[in-house]
């Protein structure tokens, strides 16, 4: 009597190319703006940008452009569970995601503690920082802005932008 084969597992859908998830990080934050009151995918595309010249990986890329989804609650944790991304991308979403209450210590040390979320946090942080983007708020707000994007960058042992 031959050997049974055991059933074949039905193959997992393809991962997300990087166009589908530009298109995604585009389509889930319509019409959200930033503190300038500028779409908020500019600021997706440049932390993109930023971890491409940085020479990130296309994971890392893939996790910038996804980078405040959950956060900003365009995604939710369980969407991102069964997303069609790779491990290490949802891994790094996670990492770079505030949680309410957390202190900042122990934000900062999750993104160290995953593999490529720290370029990923410095290309977010360097565009959050941008001059010329900061040029735009009130004093008191570019002030508070740019104490806490020093302390976070201090925490992660990154030099100024």
């Amino acid at each position: 009597m031959a050997d049974a084969i055991p059933p074949m597992e039905p193959a997992p859908p393809p991962l997300l190319s990087l166009a589908e998830v530009e298109a995604l990080a585009r389509r889930v934050h319509s019409g959200q703006t930033d503190k300038a009151g500028r779409p908020y995918a500019g600021h997706l595309a440049a932390v993109a940008a930023g971890v491409r010249e940085r020479g990130g990986s296309d994971e890392q890329i893939a996790a910038a452009w996804l980078h405040d989804a959950v956060e900003d609650g365009a995604l939710s944790e369980e969407w991102l569970a069964g997303a069609a991304l790779s491990e290490a991308v949802k891994a790094m979403i996670l990492a770079v995601t505030k949680r309410a209450g957390e202190p900042v210590e122990e934000y900062t040390a999750r993104i160290l503690a995953t593999p490529g979320a720290l370029l990923v946090k410095e290309a977010d942080l360097a565009h959050n920082a941008d001059p010329d983007r900061l040029a735009v708020l009130d004093a008191p707000t570019r002030e508070r802005l740019t104490a806490k994007y020093a302390r976070v960058r201090a925490l992660l042992g990154l030099s100024a932008p």
